[in-house]
């Protein structure tokens, strides 16, 4: 997946890099071993909806739905380009498994608990998975969401928080301090799991108590993922301005050396 991601990162020289080499671990874990889908049948009714909240964070899901089968790995090529149905934010009109158009921020999990109140009435065992951002939690929709689900007892809904420090304005701590984030969750009613989200086993495990509690009545729950911007590759970990990435056209073959040679010494 993170090599996907440096590929279609070429092609436009630029983009939300850094976080979907982060958050590539936890969109990993959820589509290889807790999301019910079928790949030849992206609008199947019994399907879990992944729901992703930062629509720019887009690169990074192509990259998992190419591995899931759902987008043919040919198509990555065409990643932000026009007519393609990849487009650098997430919309849900173009690409098969894209279940919303992600952003404005701070509105997905206002989507998915309406989503999962919805599919409970219907009667359906389907769960929702959303995915968003440390930067929403500066949004008071996003805690009006939290506080409906918990009211609503949505425990078909489970949340993932992909808390990497920045954000488009800088440090998240600097912009708007939300910690402790676990003990908000907390009083919001949620079951609440604190991992390193760079840590597959630690994903597993949390994600693994989670979904075993997911049932039509009963707690909400979300995984805090601790992780790291550009997770992998050292030259764009340790870059300052990491939110949107511009990299220089020499660098992305030292990118792909880099992330290899991680992954070979990790043996």
């Amino acid at each position: 997946m993170r090599h996907n991601v440096l590929d279609m990162g070429e092609e436009q020289g630029q983009g939300y890099v850094g976080q979907a080499l982060g958050a590539a671990d936890l969109l990993a874990t959820v589509y290889a071993q807790h999301l019910n889908y079928r790949p030849a049948d992206p609008h199947w009714a019994g399907r879990d909806r992944f729901l992703l909240s930062t629509g720019h964070y887009a690169i990074g899901l192509y990259a998992a739905l190419a591995e899931a089968g759902i987008v043919p790995r040919a198509e990555l090529s065409t990643y932000g380009s026009d007519d393609s149905r990849l487009p650098m934010s997430g919309m849900a009109s173009y690409t098969p498994g894209m279940e919303i158009s992600g952003g404005s921020l701070g509105h997905g999990l206002t989507v998915a608990v309406g989503m999962a109140l919805g599919l409970r009435h219907q009667g359906s065992p389907a769960r929702v998975f959303n995915f968003l951002s440390d930067g929403e939690l500066d949004e008071g929709s996003t805690w009006e969401a939290a506080m409906s689900a918990h009211h609503h007892r949505l425990g078909n809904l489970i949340a993932m928080v992909d808390i990497n420090a920045l954000q488009a304005d800088g440090a998240t701590a600097g912009v708007l301090s939300t910690e402790p984030v676990p003990d908000k969750w907390r009083a919001c009613g949620w079951r609440t799991y604190r991992v390193d989200g760079n840590d597959t086993a630690a994903l597993l495990a949390a994600f693994d108590d989670a979904t075993a509690h997911a049932e039509p009545h009963g707690a909400p729950a979300v995984v805090l993922c601790d992780t790291t911007v550009g997770k992998g590759v050292p030259l764009l970990e340790n870059r300052t301005k990491a939110h949107f990435m511009r990299i220089d056209e020499h660098e992305w073959q030292i990118c792909r050396e880099q992330l290899t040679a991680g992954y070979e010494d990790a043996k």
